[in-house]
């Protein structure tokens, strides 16, 4: 079967998937004027983002909750959140103001993003196909054309209201498409289905956590990397999180095809010494193109890993408890929203931001060295 097969399968929950990316592309890229909007220091930004990240933790929690509730409706409701969330965000003028902007943006996310993953894991399951990847691939390629639609218009002196007024416009579209979306949430009463594993949920959560770290490091801070650490200018500000958008989509089409021959630990066991190395060089790099290159190789090998350990989830539990297991493990995961961004703001606040990656490539060999192998001790398969 094609790839083209493969994404009708999923048409309907690959709209939630190029919404977020986009989305928090245009964000990301635009974030140096964002931030200088409000006036706020790395640190103060870092506890502003915190702040919202709490929302999306919340938000994941609940999302079953939530598509209990409103069914076919949720997913399209969660995307209008985003939007309604992002275009506050570009009229921000106070800090106060940008955090509950961001947190409303973070809650849609949430709950978006932990419904797209548990209905492309219950079509994996029914279709007996590898579909994560495919479509966290989408994800990476809407978001890196959005970043460099943003850089370009950026560099065009285009005003950042309506640039999200444009985004406001495409999501309403996207929320359109991404209607009927409803994961199973046959569990218990309780909403912990007791046969659900989780020890294996847990470990495979802090990888996944690990990942969105890095990831979210990478988007949310080189941009001002780029600018303020190396001199380079707007626009290639916002070819880092481009580029790192591009190359994770790349990344992820080449593990859709190598997760039908490698087993799924060994894959992200790889890809996070790959991600490592990419990072470290972005850290210690003293041009642009020594950084870029450092962001590539970083997109490159961070690409595939949530999206294999919240698929790894998805198979290992009975098909009651997919929605439910999923949403823990994207609790846990997205703790990397939690404290990731105040991490990121307290160490460039306080030894740069160079030193800030080399913290993120440091946490991602422990990964690769440690916390995959128990993963894999634990589902009881070979690396």
């Amino acid at each position: 079967m094609s790839i083209k097969h493969d994404l009708y399968l999923t048409r309907k929950p690959l709209a939630g998937f190029i919404a977020i990316g986009g989305a928090w592309a245009a964000y990301f890229a635009h974030m140096p004027v964002i931030k200088a909007n409000v006036g706020a220091s790395d640190g103060a930004y870092g506890i502003a983002v915190l702040f919202a990240a709490l929302g999306a933790v919340g938000a994941m929690w609940l999302a079953p909750l939530a598509q209990r509730l409103a069914g076919g409706k949720a997913l399209p409701v969660a995307i209008l959140v985003v939007a309604a969330g992002m275009f506050a965000a570009s009229f921000s003028s106070l800090l106060v103001i940008l955090a509950l902007a961001m947190l409303v943006a973070s809650i849609g996310s949430g709950v978006t993003d932990v419904l797209i993953n548990a209905r492309v894991s219950e079509i994996e399951a029914r279709s007996g196909r590898t579909l994560m990847n495919l479509n966290h691939a989408l994800y990476s390629f809407a978001y890196a054309g959005a970043a460099l639609l943003a850089g370009v218009l950026r560099e065009a002196q285009v005003d950042l209201r309506v640039i999200f007024a444009l985004l406001v416009v495409v999501l309403t579209g996207l929320a359109y498409a991404a209607r009927d979306v409803s994961p199973n949430i046959e569990d218990d009463t309780d909403g912990t289905p007791a046969d659900m594993p989780h020890r294996l949920v847990i470990m495979a959560g802090l990888v996944v956590l690990v990942a969105f770290l890095a990831e979210a490091s990478s988007e949310g801070w080189s941009a001002l990397h780029l600018e303020r650490t190396l001199g380079g200018t707007p626009g290639e500000g916002a070819m880092g999180p481009a580029l790192l958008g591009l190359t994770m989509g790349i990344g992820r089409l080449s593990g859709h095809g190598l997760a039908r021959f490698m087993r799924d630990t060994t894959l992200m066991l790889a890809a996070t010494l790959v991600s490592t190395s990419g990072l470290l060089l972005a850290g210690l790099a003293t041009n642009v193109p020594m950084a870029l290159a450092g962001f590539a190789l970083g997109g490159l090998g961070i690409s595939v890993v949530a999206p294999l350990a919240l698929a790894f989830v998805g198979r290992s539990v009975p098909d009651a408890s997919r929605l439910a297991a999923i949403s823990r493990a994207s609790v846990l995961g997205y703790g990397a929203f939690f404290f990731g961004p105040p991490m990121m703001g307290v160490i460039a606040q306080g030894f740069g931001l160079r030193t800030a990656f080399v913290v993120i490539a440091l946490l991602l060999a422990v990964t690769a060295i440690v916390l995959i192998p128990a993963l894999a001790r634990r589902a009881k398969v070979a690396l």
